[in-house]
């Protein structure tokens, strides 16, 4: 159907003979394979991290909120612009989501400033979220977060290899979370890692991730423990053998990958500089170093959006919305989320073109010539 697809698997034999080896050793649950993508993982992101691995992006922050201590009554303010699982696990502990708006129409990351104005004394942690892959200000969120003693939760979905000032993201909060999901920079399918400096916080994630239990069913295997403990009650948030074996190749092709999707924006930023109205987020970023995980475009002022879509749909280009606002879902429409103007127009004049490290040049002349097509045939 698709002349080219809003994404494709960056996969090849290398993939193959990762699943097929940890089939051949018949241990396909949590074992070898999670202890080394955990280790690579905290070495690639530095600064003495700890990294756990578990069975996708939205268990991290579900984990990540438990580990804190985030419950009922309390406030958690979440960017306005991003994926329903943060305001979901928010509400899942018994939180109160404090949605807080995005910079400007140029920088669609969390604002600082609105962070700080939507404080109350019952704000317990912010959740930030690099998004496209742009890191946020962090300079700015971590000190108004040691200001008011908040817990810094970094949503680092669209972010792995994403640097602020030379330094991994994933390494400023007090925990970050991580998704693998099949669309993401390192793609699994479903998994997630979560990510902290703290021995302590590491530790509580590894009990909520498997029941609360002392000890695996790998360590009984291994003759390492006979049973187990239950330190408090847990979940059962684990990753498979499988999962683990491709992240383990798709780490190792991640800074590859993300070099590529950064030529790819570039040659998108060149192509579209002269369309009138047109808004680029983030060209102005000088502070953190992207991973691209999506090319997101804010359509002109009148541009129909479902007629630009409906236009690429027929040059064969696929798109995608990231994301729709938060206040006009059922779950959440009747709530008091506060106002975040930015963000909502941005919802209503976003849209997602094609990137994947596996594009040719091709593929990108075949999305320029249809998205230039659509935006010209969208009423302007």
């Amino acid at each position: 159907m698709w002349k080219v697809q809003l994404f494709k698997l960056n996969f090849d034999e290398q993939e193959v003979t990762a699943v097929a080896d940890v089939v051949r050793s018949g241990w396909i649950t949590m074992g070898e394979k999670t202890k080394d993508f955990e280790k690579e993982f905290a070495s690639f992101l530095g600064q003495g991290v700890r990294a756990t691995a578990v069975s996708n992006g939205t268990a991290a922050l579900h984990l990540a909120l438990l580990s804190l201590g985030i419950g009922p009554g309390d406030e958690v303010i979440v960017p306005s612009l991003t994926f329903v699982a943060d305001i979901n696990t928010v509400m899942l502990v018994g939180g109160i989501p404090v949605l807080a708006d995005c910079t400007s129409l140029g920088d669609w990351n969390i604002d600082p400033a609105d962070i700080e104005k939507k404080i109350t004394p019952r704000t317990k942690a912010v959740i930030v979220v690099h998004y496209a892959g742009f890191p946020c200000n962090m300079d700015a969120i971590v000190s108004l977060c040691a200001r008011h003693r908040l817990k810094l939760i970094e949503d680092c979905a669209h972010a792995p290899g994403a640097t602020y000032k030379g330094r991994s993201v994933g390494t400023f909060g007090a925990v970050n979370c991580f998704s693998f999901f099949t669309s993401k920079n390192l793609s699994i399918g479903e998994g997630g890692m979560v990510a902290t400096v703290s021995e302590e916080l590491d530790r509580d994630v590894r009990y909520l991730r498997s029941h609360g239990m002392t000890a695996l069913t790998l360590d009984r295997h291994k003759g390492r423990a006979v049973s187990y403990d239950v330190i408090r009650p847990g979940l059962n948030y684990r990753i498979d053998e499988m999962r683990a074996a491709l992240g383990l190749v798709q780490l190792g092709k991640l800074d590859e990958a993300n070099r590529r999707r950064t030529q790819i924006a570039e040659s998108y930023v060149s192509a579209f500089g002269d369309l009138e109205g047109l808004i680029i987020p983030f060209l102005n970023e000088s502070e953190g170093q992207s991973v691209h995980h999506i090319f997101p475009v804010l359509l002109p002022k009148g541009c129909d959006r479902m007629q630009v879509i409906e236009i690429l749909n027929g040059e064969g280009v696929q798109s995608s919305i990231h994301y729709p606002a938060f206040q006009e879902f059922s779950a959440y429409r009747d709530m008091n989320l506060h106002e975040t103007p930015i963000a909502v127009e941005i919802t209503h004049r976003e849209l997602t073109l094609p990137l994947y490290p596996t594009m040719t040049s091709e593929d990108i002349d075949i999305v320029t010539v249809a998205f230039r097509k659509a935006v010209r045939g969208g009423g302007l």
